[in-house]
């Protein structure tokens, strides 16, 4: 017996019907799983972490591990501020290590107070963002050639003034004569004062910086104009300067903000520390690149932004507090941070091709 075009059309429309329901039901489950996948693995990493290792959850490791991620995050949105034109930035370590030379060698060396350090090494940080910019937009370097060029180049001029000595009040200088001068009691406060909480938990000065300076990224971001035209660089450069916005001086702002966070960052480190440590900059580029990158995958998001930033920096932390907790070794730590940055950023573009695909 034939059946009529209508009843064909019905029949069709039937067994489609499931397809599609089933179709519906995998694209919510790849949307599930890329919004609150990452979330996921923080938390189970935390109870992995507090069952494995002893005092991973008291307050004191929560102190430690909130101090550890505020430099890291910080540097980290400036590493942002670049990813979000479409750049990168792999002299923010190098930045940081030499705002916390330069910042002792002002206090130390040539006795100045804490205020001209801090604009010192603010100004320093603004003009190394400013040349890194100038390199890549006007001479067409590439961003990686141009900031790992400049990375080699601060790692040795911050060695020359001390002849690779650390800073410290005391030192004999090169021409040998002694540094008396001292760190400024305000400026080790930056690092070193924590606010009273509840019980016995305290907050460290370093983690307001980085809430603060977190909202003021996310917001500039996400709520400006100027922040939206920086999205729309990264996202297609040729069309953002199609409707006449000035892609070059926008890449080059980026940049200086890159610079000026780290600049923070080795402030802090600095006025932590109470001494200009020529070493102590040695893992702030890997674990600051880290968070940034790990933010990718953060509720979905699958591009640079603030918060994802945070939650990528507290990740580390988390995940280097736990490591060393259980005595893990230290050179295993950096094998670890790069597994877990490869499985996020696999997990993330994959599951978001396969989104856009599915739609």
């Amino acid at each position: 017996m034939t059946m009529t075009l209508n009843e064909k059309d019905a029949t069709v429309a039937q067994e489609g019907k499931p397809a599609r329901k089933d179709g519906a039901q995998s694209r919510n489950a790849i949307d599930f799983a890329i919004r609150f996948g990452f979330i996921g693995l923080l938390v189970g990493l935390v109870i992995f972490f507090s069952l494995a290792a002893d005092g991973f959850s008291s307050p004191r490791s929560a102190v430690f591990i909130f101090q550890s991620v505020a430099i890291t995050g910080i540097l980290a949105l400036g590493v942002t501020f670049t990813l979000v034109v479409g750049g990168f930035d792999l002299s923010i370590g190098s930045v940081a290590t030499s705002s916390m030379m330069l910042s002792a060698y002002v206090m130390v060396v040539l006795e100045q107070s804490a205020f001209v350090a801090i604009v010192a090494c603010l100004v320093m940080g603004a003009v190394i963002g400013f040349i890194n910019g100038v390199l890549i937009v006007k001479t067409k370097v590439p961003d990686l050639l141009a900031t790992l060029g400049m990375m080699f180049l601060l790692v040795g001029l911050q060695r020359i003034p001390t002849e690779g000595r650390s800073i410290a009040t005391g030192m004999t200088l090169p021409d040998g004569s002694t540094a008396n001068g001292t760190f400024s009691p305000f400026f080790l406060q930056m690092g070193r004062h924590r606010f009273d909480l509840v019980l016995e938990n305290l907050l460290p000065i370093s983690v307001v910086f980085l809430l603060v300076i977190g909202v003021l990224v996310w917001g500039f971001l996400e709520l400006t104009r100027h922040g939206r035209l920086m999205y729309a660089i990264g996202s297609n450069e040729r069309a953002a300067s199609l409707t006449g916005t000035n892609v070059n001086a926008y890449k080059i702002v980026a940049y200086m903000f890159s610079g000026v966070l780290a600049s923070v960052g080795g402030m802090l480190l600095a006025a932590r520390l109470g001494r200009g440590d020529i070493a102590s900059g040695t893992n702030l580029l890997l674990d600051a690149v880290a968070a940034a990158l790990i933010g990718f995958a953060v509720l979905g998001a699958a591009k640079p932004n603030a918060f994802g930033t945070a939650m990528g920096a507290l990740f580390v932390g988390i995940l280097l507090q736990g490591l060393t907790m259980m005595n893990a070794p230290y050179y295993t730590q950096d094998f670890v941070k790069g597994a877990v940055l490869v499985v996020a950023l696999v997990f993330t573009f994959s599951l978001s091709g396969r989104k856009a695909g599915g739609h």
